[in-house]
């Protein structure tokens, strides 16, 4: 694994990057949806592709398809929340990937990294605590400490200041398309790391040079 010593800071994002906490969110989700009375019968694809899309389009595409469901979007959401936070303290997120063989080589190679995340410190926390490879990320910049979420560059731009050195080559890997738009707002090499019948993934490479893998393990055996 030659090819990290090119780079002295690597950004990461999180979920759905690192661990498989999209899984958990789908199931939040329906778990939600049946709390309401209403059946989700989206299948995991379709919904990661909107959870990735914006900000908002998961949350139109519910209201779109399901019109009987609470106007009351901050309730809704609060309780998803909750519903998440109980399914990661049972401990069952997995590793995606490569993450962990990538992870293992960067902490021996000493090479600098953070994670940069639209997740909060109390659910990255309750996460790291039952994977110890995560424990060896030295710096995480959570949701709590930047204004704008992605697609702002806000998170990745703090983590670049904080542990970037002048001259220093620079890489981030994202598995979203509001990921990548933030690295692209950065001097970061930016890498995408999706399936390729992902429906946007031409237009999300199209401008600024973005890398594509299908998985962290295509790079990791590199």
């Amino acid at each position: 694994m030659r090819w990290i010593h090119k780079f002295q800071l690597f950004l990461f994002d999180f979920d759905g990057l690192l661990v498989n906490t999209e899984a958990i969110h789908y199931q939040a989700y329906i778990d939600l949806l049946r709390q309401e009375g209403i059946l989700l019968d989206w299948s995991f694809s379709r919904f990661c592709e909107l959870a990735h899309l914006n900000a908002v389009a998961l949350r139109d595409a519910l209201y779109s398809e399901y019109p009987r469901l609470d106007r009351n979007w901050d309730r809704l959401y609060r309780e998803k929340k909750r519903l998440y936070f109980e399914l990661i303290q049972s401990g069952k997120v997995e590793l995606m990937p490569g993450a962990e063989k990538l992870l293992r080589a960067l902490d021996e190679a000493k090479i600098k990294r953070c994670v940069v995340t639209n997740s909060f410190r109390e659910q990255i926390e309750v996460i790291r605590a039952h994977s110890p490879v995560l424990q060896t990320i030295p710096h995480w910049i959570t949701r709590e400490s930047y204004e704008r979420p992605k697609p702002a560059p806000d998170g990745y731009l703090q983590a670049i200041a904080l542990y970037g050195a002048k001259g220093d080559k620079l890489i981030g890997f994202e598995d979203s398309l509001r990921g990548l738009e933030a690295l692209k707002q950065t001097p970061a090499l930016p890498v995408l790391i999706c399936p390729s019948h992902h429906p946007l993934l031409e237009l999300a490479l199209g401008e600024g040079g973005a890398l594509h893998f299908e998985s962290l393990s295509s790079i990791a055996l590199g």
